[in-house]
Order: structure tokens, then sequence, then C-alpha cells
């Protein structure tokens, strides 16, 4: 009998669980996080100066508790680029949201340092991210790794994001990310998931780099 090379989850979504994909999943993953902490350290050692530079008393790496596949947390790593009080400063800003459902954004964060504005921009801040991938808590593509609280106000619906891994790249930070809302998030995550594939994961990685430098979608 043939080995069934799908999921289909209690929601009726269907997940491609071949081992052939998860394999070259994975190895996709460890060689592109590898080359990635390899050809940009000088780029890490920059950012990580102007971050210092800023403001000399904060952390360069900002470490922060989110939420995996099967709501397992991890903490996600990233270059600092708010003040070191973001979070407790976050409570005073939620009324100035400026996207829908279980997200904040706002385009004029007053919390964003200066160097936090163009690593934002570019998703330079994102880059540390590759070592959580090594760490086997995300992969290279994948959906956004949600924060907890934002977990507690899921619908059963929005749940299914977390029946795969999460990454540092998906379907919806190449499809407009902080200009599109959470509901649309979510159905473009559960496409991905849909129809996800080894030709699907580097389709997107390579409209990555174009979303980098081509958008002014982050912030």
């Amino acid at each position: 009998m043939k080995p069934t090379t799908k999921y289909i989850s209690s929601t009726g979504l269907v997940i491609n669980n071949s081992k052939s994909y998860l394999f070259m999943k994975r190895l996709m993953d460890i060689l592109g996080a590898l080359a990635g902490l390899i050809l940009l350290s000088p780029v890490f050692l920059l950012v990580a100066l102007l971050i210092k530079m800023e403001d000399p008393h904060g952390h360069v790496i900002f470490k922060q508790i989110r939420v995996g596949k099967d709501g397992k947390e991890f903490y996600i790593y990233k270059f600092r680029s708010m003040v070191s009080n973001a979070e407790q400063l976050l409570n005073k800003l939620l009324d100035k949201n400026e996207t829908t459902g279980a997200m904040f954004k706002m385009k004029e964060d007053p919390r964003v340092t200066r160097i936090g504005h163009f690593i934002r921009r570019t998703s330079i801040d994102e880059l540390p991210q590759f070592v959580n991938v090594l760490k086997g808590d995300m992969s290279l593509v994948g959906p956004r790794p949600p924060l907890p609280r934002e977990v507690d106000e899921y619908t059963e619906y929005d749940m299914q994001r977390l029946l795969v891994q999460p990454g540092c790249t998906g379907l919806w930070q190449v499809s407009g990310r902080s200009n599109v809302g959470f509901e649309k998030m979510v159905e473009l995550d559960i496409k991905y998931i849909n129809n996800r594939s080894f030709f699907e994961d580097m389709k997107i990685i390579f409209r990555t780099f174009g979303a980098m430098f081509g958008s002014r979608d982050a912030y």
C-alpha cells in the first residue's frame, strides 16, 4: 500500500507532509540559513554597531516569545529596531492600531529608532532568524509566527496557521505585508499551506528579495 503524502486536518485543510518534501525543505533550511549567516556576517556586524551607536545601553538582539507549529512557544531573534522599553509602551498605543484582527501595526510607531526604520523597511531586522531556522523552530518559508496574545484571539479557522512550521518569509510577506490586514494574511497562509511544495517555497524565496529592496510595505 502506497503511503499517503497528504494530511487532512480536522478543518479539512490539506497539508503536504510527504517525506521527500519535508526532507528537501529541511535541507534547504539548513543550507540557506548557514549561507545567510556566513555571507551576511559583515551586514550583521555593521547593523550591530549602528544599533549600539544609537542606543549604547540597549541590546543588539531582541528576543520575543512566539507561537510555532502546534502551539509550541519559542524565542524568536531579531535585530532590535525599537527603543529598549518598547513592550512597556505598547499599551499606550493599542488604540492607534492601523491593521485589523489579532495584530498590531502602526506606520509611524514612535518606538522605532532611526536605524530601526531602515532595517525594518529592508527586512534586515529579520536576519537573526536564520538561527531560529537552524534550531528547527522555524523554516525559511511559512506563516508568520504570531505572539501568544494574538493566538488568544484566534478563531478555529485562524488556528490553521499553526498546523505547519512558521517561516522567515511567506506568501503574506511577499503580498503586501503590513498593508495586508489580518483576515487576508490568514487567507494567504492557508492558501500557502494548501499548495506548499518545494517549487512554491523557492518561488516565495525569490520573490522575497524583491520585497526586501523594492517594497515600502514593511513598517
